[in-house]
């Protein structure tokens, strides 16, 4: 694992490893043991890397279309070269299991940069309006902010749109799980990418993160994290009028129909409450079902919760690992607990660790409540832990209205007996996508919510448009 002297732990600037005072710890989730220190980076550091990426942006911005997209390309290939490597890092930082590491922390990022690398050939940079001539052009430089429960993956999801689109990058990655971007930054260059280009400046969200929003030199503010921290990014940036993009948090239904295949819909349903340990922000925490069919579904998530064995992260046969701190397992802790002394009926899990983990661990019991009301602070807040309420409702119509009655609206899901029944269930819901019948992701897909789960879309043509501006020219 790397030490505090690797190019890992430092930050990237103008196409150096630099080297910063002060330091932050970054804690194996799953034994406590700090594994490796990064700088604790605050306005110096910010002022360097836009400055780097301000003077690297004229080249890159005209460099040809299909260049940068090649470029990306040619990350994506080192991301593949160093793939069990990354897993491995990913499941040290913050403790995803090491199977949903390769397959998803690393699977993301990479559909994600083949997806909009392919875009670039055939996407509409120029159109003719009338007698005007509408073309779109790069941002400029873009201050990316990105939490710590996919790594890698959230930050792909910028940079690679960003790339393409001619932008440069300064990154402030999540103190928790930093290493992965110190590892992007090495492979970027090892890409043949420009100094300056994409700049990786370590620290905190009120240090680094403030100063990277507030700054002057930056265009534009993409940033994935919770409610709180986004609408503090987004005042910040607001004294230099600077373009917001937010991917905010969630609380997101599945709505299970009177006639859907119940097995699939509890199957598919759980896996996507637990998945990462429930630190996902599309993960589907709310199970609205009919008030006869209740006891029945939550009888079925017991018994399928078995199969969710919490243990070490780098066992293979583990899908639930640590929380990705000690902070993340109190903060789950405190709304199960805070559960039961709503009067939500504790079906599975509760309060404590689970048994055979080690007491140095920041684990959880996946726990399922039911009959949770829809004024329950579990039922309206996002906990970020593998924590399911089933509530019960008595028609389509309360379902709906459940469905959409809280300050989010990020994801959801539908299972029904018919796809078109599914799908004008999911057109009511008030959230930015709706799976139905368990299908599946789509990385060319938009990628956003409403309400206040955030502003702006990510991946594919959307993810690329974010980072373009409209100019047009009159003939």
């Amino acid at each position: 694992m790397a030490t505090s002297t690797d190019t890992l732990t430092q930050h990237w600037i103008d196409g150096e490893a630099v080297a910063g005072s002060g330091s932050i710890a970054v804690v194996n989730p799953a034994t406590g043991a700090t594994i490796a220190e990064v700088p604790r980076g605050g306005r110096a550091e910010v002022d360097a890397a836009v400055l780097a990426a301000r003077q690297a942006f004229p080249a890159w911005s005209s460099t040809p279309v299909a260049d940068r997209a090649a470029a990306v390309l040619r990350i994506r290939d080192g991301l593949k070269a160093r793939h069990e490597e990354l897993a491995q890092s990913i499941t040290a930082e913050m403790g995803s299991p090491i199977s949903f590491a390769r397959s998803v922390q690393l699977g993301m990022p990479m559909a994600t940069s083949k997806g909009v690398a392919g875009l670039a050939d055939g996407f509409a940079w120029s159109e003719e309006i009338g007698n005007s001539l509408v073309v779109r052009e790069p941002v400029g430089v873009v201050g990316a902010i990105t939490p710590w429960n996919y790594p890698l993956h959230q930050v792909v999801a910028k940079l690679a749109p960003a790339l393409v689109a001619g932008c440069t990058v300064v990154l402030k990655p999540s103190e928790v799980a930093p290493l992965t971007a110190g590892a992007l930054a090495t492979i970027s260059a090892e890409a043949g990418l420009p100094a300056g280009v994409f700049n990786v400046v370590h620290g905190t969200g009120p240090e680094a993160g403030e100063a990277l929003a507030a700054h002057p030199g930056v265009d534009m503010v993409s940033f994935t994290g919770s409610v709180a921290a986004g609408r503090r990014v987004q005042e910040v940036a607001a004294g230099t009028v600077k373009r917001v993009a937010l991917e905010l948090g969630g609380k997101s239904a599945n709505i299970v129909l009177d006639d859907a295949d119940l097995t699939q819909a509890v199957k598919v349903g759980l896996g996507n409450c637990f998945i990462n340990g429930g630190q996902t922000c599309t993960a589907w925490t709310r199970l609205l079902v009919p008030e006869s069919l209740h006891d029945e579904v939550v009888e079925r998530a017991v018994t399928a919760s078995a199969k969710y064995g919490v243990g070490d992260p780098t066992d293979e046969a583990t899908r639930i690992g640590p929380m990705s701190s000690a902070t993340q397992r109190d903060r789950v802790e405190s709304y199960i607990t805070r559960g039961v002394e709503e009067g939500a009926e504790l079906a599975v899990g509760g309060p404590g660790a689970p048994e055979g983990v080690s007491a140095e661990g920041a684990y959880v019991r996946p726990t399922i409540f039911s009959g949770v009301r829809p004024d329950m602070v579990i039922a309206q807040e996002e906990i970020f832990g593998p924590v399911l309420s089933v509530m019960p409702y008595s028609d389509v119509d309360e379902a709906v209205a459940i469905a959409n009655n809280t300050i989010y609206g990020l994801a959801g899901a539908v299972f029904a007996g018919s796809q078109e029944r599914g799908i004008e269930v999911a057109r009511r819901m008030r959230t930015g996508q709706v799976d139905v019948n368990g299908g599946a992701f789509n990385p060319l897909a938009p990628f956003g919510g409403y309400k206040q789960s955030g502003t702006g879309r990510e991946l594919g043509r959307y993810g690329l448009e974010e980072f373009l501006e409209v100019k047009s020219i009159q003939l």
